[in-house]
């Protein structure tokens, strides 16, 4: 399929705004983590032993999009405030798991409703239907992009 100037300008606006989306939904997003105390990287971590379960280390990069040699920085913080603790792995000496702690839960208990209406709030201008379909889209885009092999 050949594409045309139209079809190019098309993909080019799309990629603005998809981008300008992001950056908004994030920056809101952002501002209120950031009220919690803690950056996106950690709530995000957190958020994933919360709702996951411990974690390897060596892992956690990959399930939060986060470059690997990020993650010791952000356990060590997490660390220092007591909110997770790292764990041996018994089997694999080479393994350590992130352990969310008590005080952790608690305050993912405490702040993640918030943040789930806040996204809500920002996404609620669409109707479910909308959703799904956005959905649907993004996950085609995004899968077409990371198979694509040029």
């Amino acid at each position: 399929m050949e594409n045309t100037q139209t079809d190019i300008e098309q993909s080019l606006k799309l990629f603005i705004v998809l981008s300008r989306a992001h950056r908004a939904i994030n920056d809101q997003v952002n501002k209120q983590i950031t009220s919690f105390g803690l950056n996106p990287t950690e709530f995000a971590v957190l958020e994933l032993l919360y709702h996951k379960g411990d974690q390897p280390l060596q892992q956690i990069g990959g399930k939060i999009l986060l470059a690997s040699g990020s993650i010791t920085y952000v356990v060590d913080k997490l660390e220092q405030k007591q909110l997770l603790t790292r764990k041996a792995c018994e089997k694999d000496r080479r393994v350590t798991f992130a352990q969310i702690t008590e005080n952790g839960k608690q305050l993912i208990e405490r702040i993640f409703p918030a943040h789930q209406e806040r996204l809500n709030e920002i996404v609620g201008i669409l109707s479910e239907e909308e959703k799904q379909t956005v959905i649907d889209l993004m996950k085609k885009v995004g899968y077409h992009a990371r198979d694509s092999h040029e």
